[in-house]
């Protein structure tokens, strides 16, 4: 991590996400959950939408995650590119939406709402250019792909994910 500040409340989510890829999950996500009552609805737009992007991970029933990835959304359009480069020499908060857009997409997609899967897969094409050609782009892009050809097929299986 490249921060030009020291950043608590980025090491504590970093922490639970680390806990949670540890096999945690359970504690992870109640770590997240209080830090999101410390946070607040108003509170600096980087750690909601980091911490809501995270926690909608740590669910496996897409009710559930859907509701923190729209979470992070709101979040991100409230988040500014200072604030980032703050935190991150080089973020742009453009960046954020492509796999933004995509989460929402799955989710929908999980719970049989199509249309609703499809406008969010379109949000993401229509930002996916601002992802770089690098393994992170890559990775997106291919789910894009994975997602769309399941949102066709009116598949609402699990995606395995890396």
């Amino acid at each position: 991590m490249n921060t030009s500040t020291s950043d608590s409340v980025m090491a504590r989510i970093t922490d639970a996400v680390t806990e949670f890829r540890s096999g945690s999950a359970d504690s992870a996500r109640a770590e997240l959950v209080a830090l999101w009552s410390e946070i607040g609805p108003a509170g600096d737009p980087l750690h909601r939408c980091a911490l809501a992007h995270y926690l909608a991970d740590m669910y496996d029933h897409p009710a559930e995650a859907l509701t923190w990835d729209i979470r992070a959304l709101d979040a991100a359009d409230t988040l500014t590119d200072h604030r980032l480069t703050e935190y991150h020499a080089g973020l742009q908060v453009a960046g954020f939406y492509p796999s933004l857009h995509l989460n929402l997409a799955d989710n929908f997609r999980r719970l049989g709402a199509f249309p609703a899967a499809d406008h969010h897969l379109d949000a993401a094409r229509a930002r996916i250019d601002t992802l770089a050609d690098d393994d992170y782009g890559t990775m997106i892009r291919r789910a894009l792909g994975e997602v769309t050809t399941a949102v066709a097929a009116g598949d609402t299986t699990p995606r395995r994910t890396p």
